[in-house]
């Protein structure tokens, strides 16, 4: 019996081993189905010589597939349709990976959502996992307080009872901002529990001091029987000594049998790399302001001073611009009958969003408080397919070929031989420049197919100009000019690190990052680019933490468990040379397989502390013992954790 609130179209898949991926369609409806279409939104895409048997596959573009039954076929009430695909681009490996939103298109164009079920594997029981591993708190853990990242010198000793909160005073300017900012990271991370207290309240005495001989970001906290004392030069470290005593604090009131709240001894701290940083796509999957803002206040807790914000990709663009409205017009929305389909699980109603000039500011000011530097990026000349679609007159009109980019979208690169590309380009980024005060802007640069522009009478001509074929010569043309552009406003172009080819662009203006493994930033940082280090077999946080199928995630790059992410050990065969070019490590966040909030904090969270204490703590500090017990106290983002 199906109950009337239950009726309509359910849409479930299987996997199997051998290759094959077969989908039903379900009619729960009262009345029989004819002349329809099946919508199918991805991740899993079907790839050029997909095969379908049982319908006829209508339409592709990346993730989004439109399939139609044989002609005069007719979905009964209470019936089911079945196809089965071979051919997709990639094998299915995780429960994610398949499709994450159906839809029945009928006759008159219109679309019905279908209630679609996470995609089974043949053979495979279990329980598909979401949530963040919760890591259990030992009774006697390896150091006697509860800090992530580990400390350069912990020398500790006796202990009282935890305070309920810190009562802060500072002397110095500095100190103020810290005490401000510590205020407010607390309030967006844990509420109530009242981290921040005056001394009638309960609070526990702080006292700011500053030392103009310590660096910026470091510091030190002496502990007495009725009073704390954080020393620091700067901002920055201030608040970093902040944390540090706010998570003693939290690890000695929520687990006394375990950790302690010290009254003798001190913390002496500074970071060993100065990039610490968080990289999050928002263009795949949209994240609103008020998730951000939270979002920030994590990177701070775990002392991280890097956002790089990718704003735009093929799948959407995500900022605003005066010069160009339709980009968020057109570009940042998806759904049935827009200029983009509903891609990576969205459904058939118009989703998306975009961040006004507002909104931008307000973040840029809540980084700048948490001393967190936003790095910008808008991907270019690949990725571009979103902008393309919004401005399609910056296409080469005598190009007559297609090309197709690895995630399967057709012509999808600003092409670097049309000169309307760059009167966009241009105004687009001295816009985004005089809202991002960062000294750093992303330029993107990557996955660029090697056959881009082959058939552009415009792109041929300029590489004949240029004196070379191909398509890196012509990409490293078009990222020059925007870094003189970039260079003449006094900021450092960022790029992903295949701007190295084809000539590259200017190094002493530039930093790379290194994302397909650490050799390849070894590579770079030789012929003398500064370095980023983001290896996706560790640091992407998006690839599963397993291989099971009942894990979420994707799995191109490979898996890597919260164990595997935090032994990863950065440049530790490099030479002093190549040392010498490595500016940091920075965690990313790509967007696939995030259409849950739950599969967001198991896949990000405890990993991107790992990431974090990597890029703090020297690697001879470094204990995964130490930092798991640790790791249960730090925040997720929706407090979404695994249920037993």
């Amino acid at each position: 019996m199906v109950a009337d609130w239950q009726r309509g179209f359910v849409l479930d898949s299987e996997w199997t081993a051998a290759g094959r991926y077969r989908l039903t369609l379900h009619n729960y409806g009262e009345a029989p189905l004819t002349e329809f279409r099946l919508g199918l939104s991805g991740p899993a895409r079907l790839g050029e010589n997909a095969r379908v048997q049982g319908g006829t596959l209508v339409r592709v573009v990346s993730t989004y597939a439109e399939i139609a039954p044989e002609p005069g076929f007719v979905l009964a009430s209470g019936g089911r349709w079945s196809v089965e695909i071979k051919g997709l681009a990639a094998p299915l490996r995780h429960w994610t990976d398949g499709a994450a939103a159906g839809f029945v298109i009928d006759a008159t164009g219109e679309a019905v959502a279908a209630l679609t079920v996470p995609t089974r594997r043949a053979g495979s029981i279990g329980t598909d996992r979401r949530g963040t591993v919760t890591l259990p708190v030992p009774a006697t853990p390896p150091v006697p307080v509860s800090i992530i990242p580990w400390p350069q010198k912990v020398a500790v000793g006796d202990r009282r009872s935890a305070p309920e909160g810190l009562a802060v005073s500072a002397a110095d300017p500095a100190g103020e901002a810290a005490e401000a900012a510590f205020r407010q990271l607390t309030t967006l991370l844990f509420g109530v529990e009242g981290l921040v207290r005056p001394f009638n309240e309960g609070g526990f005495a702080v006292i700011m001091k500053p030392d103009a001989t310590l660096p910026a970001e470091a510091y030190r906290i002496e502990f007495e029987p009725e009073r704390a004392i954080v020393t620091a030069s700067a901002t920055a470290g201030y608040l970093y000594g902040l944390v540090s005593l706010g998570q003693v604090l939290r690890g000695a009131r929520l687990y006394p049998q375990s950790y302690v709240f010290p009254t003798t001894g001190h913390i002496e701290d500074a970071p060993s790399m100065t990039w610490r940083g968080c990289h999050l796509d928002v263009a795949r999957r949209f994240y609103a302001r008020a998730e951000l803002e939270r979002f920030l206040a994590i990177l701070c807790w775990n002392k991280l001073n890097v956002f790089h914000w990718h704003l735009s990709d093929d799948e959407a663009w995500r900022v605003e611009s005066a010069a160009y409205p339709e980009l968020t017009a057109r570009a940042a929305w998806r759904g049935h009958g827009l200029d983009i389909p509903p891609l990576l699980g969205s459904g058939p109603e118009r989703s998306g969003g975009y961040y006004g000039r507002d909104d931008i500011r307000a973040l840029v000011r809540l980084g700048e408080t948490l001393c967190i530097e936003i790095v910008p990026e808008i991907d270019m000349p690949g990725h571009c397919h979103a902008l393309l679609a919004a401005l399609p007159e910056l296409a080469d009109p005598g190009e007559s070929g297609r090309y197709h980019s690895v995630q399967g979208f057709a012509n999808n690169c600003l092409n670097p031989a049309v000169e309307a590309v760059y009167r966009v380009t241009d105004a687009i980024l001295s816009e985004l420049v005089e809202l991002f005060p960062s000294r750093h802007f992303h330029i993107g640069g990557d996955e660029v197919p090697h056959d881009a522009w082959a058939t552009s009478p415009l792109a041929q001509a300029l590489g004949r100009e240029l004196g070379a074929s191909g398509t890196a010569p012509l990409q490293a043309h078009f990222l020059r000019r925007l870094q003189a552009l970039l260079s003449s406003k006094g900021r450092i172009a960022g790029a992903w690190e295949e701007a190295a080819a084809g000539g590259g662009i200017d190094q002493d203006a530039c930093y790379l990052v290194a994302w397909r493994d650490a050799a390849a930033g070894r590579r770079l940082a030789g012929a003398g680019y500064d370095v980023v280090l983001a290896p996706g077999q560790a640091y992407y946080l998006d690839m599963a933490t397993a291989e099971d199928w009942h894990e979420p995630g994707a799995s191109w790059a490979g898996w890597s468990s919260p164990a595997q992410t935090y032994a990863f050990a950065p440049a530790a065969d490099w030479s002093p040379a190549e040392r010498s070019r490595l500016r940091g490590v920075q965690a990313c966040i790509w967007g696939e397989p995030m259409r849950e909030r739950a599969v967001f904090d198991r896949l990000v969270f405890p990993r991107l502390s790992a990431v974090a204490e990597a890029g703090w703590t020297a690697q001879a500090a470094r204990d995964f013992a130490r930092f798991a017990a640790a790791a249960g106290l730090m925040p997720n983002l929706y407090g979404q954790y695994e249920q037993e």
